[in-house]
């Protein structure tokens, strides 16, 4: 997900991405993410870029998967944000004190998305309410998104559960996502944060250990 308007965009990309790729990769590895901790947020777009991530905060740390979170962001962009936008994502992995890129694979990892608007119409079908707390705040899930500010006041949101592919379980990671139209940059978001995971045959052998 980078630093444009939207929190709303970021957020909405990253949640199908990794939705649809857990989807796809249902019941071939067994992993499961169980927390995320130490979140943090940085922009990284050039000065003058029109899309600028303000806030975004995320609680509790570590974030428990599956589980609830308290969510709050700002954004603001001076240019309509309008189809195509296309979004570069690089995904990074820490080993051995040297960080990795991982390459896009199942949708997943280092990918370019052509058109993020095409991928909220598929999450969220065009003539269809935006779901909470969108909805309730006003808030556009749709492309265009109009110039201005936009904000998400302290919200409660559940994570469902989450199954990853055995390269993508615990370890340190890092993701830049840059938000461009036509081939200029709008925004350029960082974020870091730690996964763990779980295999569900493990947790299977522990449970009937325990009850044998």
């Amino acid at each position: 997900m980078k630093s444009r308007i939207s929190v709303f965009i970021t957020l909405f990309a990253a949640n199908y991405v990794f939705l649809n790729a857990s989807c796809n990769l249902q019941g071939n590895d067994g992993w499961k993410l169980s927390k995320v901790l130490g979140f943090s947020w940085a922009n990284c777009g050039k000065s003058g870029d029109p899309a600028v991530m303000k806030t975004l905060n995320l609680s509790p740390d570590p974030i428990p998967i599956p589980g609830q979170i308290t969510a709050d962001a700002s954004g603001t962009t001076s240019v309509e944000l309008t189809s195509p936008l296309s979004v570069n994502v690089t995904l990074e992995r820490k080993v051995a004190g040297v960080w990795v890129k991982i390459p896009c694979i199942d949708e997943l990892g280092s990918c370019h998305y052509p058109n993020v608007c095409d991928l909220l119409n598929q999450l969220i079908p065009p003539g269809q309410d935006c779901p909470e707390p969108l909805d309730t705040y006003g808030l556009p899930c749709h492309c265009p998104f109009k110039a201005g500010d936009y904000s998400l006041p302290s919200s409660e949101i559940y994570i469902p559960e989450v199954e990853l592919p055995g390269w993508l379980t615990n370890g340190n990671y890092k993701v830049q996502g840059i938000l461009g139209s036509s081939e200029n940059e709008l925004g350029c978001l960082q974020v870091s944060f730690s996964l763990h995971s779980s295999h569900e045959e493990h947790n299977e052998t522990e449970r009937k250990e325990i009850i044998s």
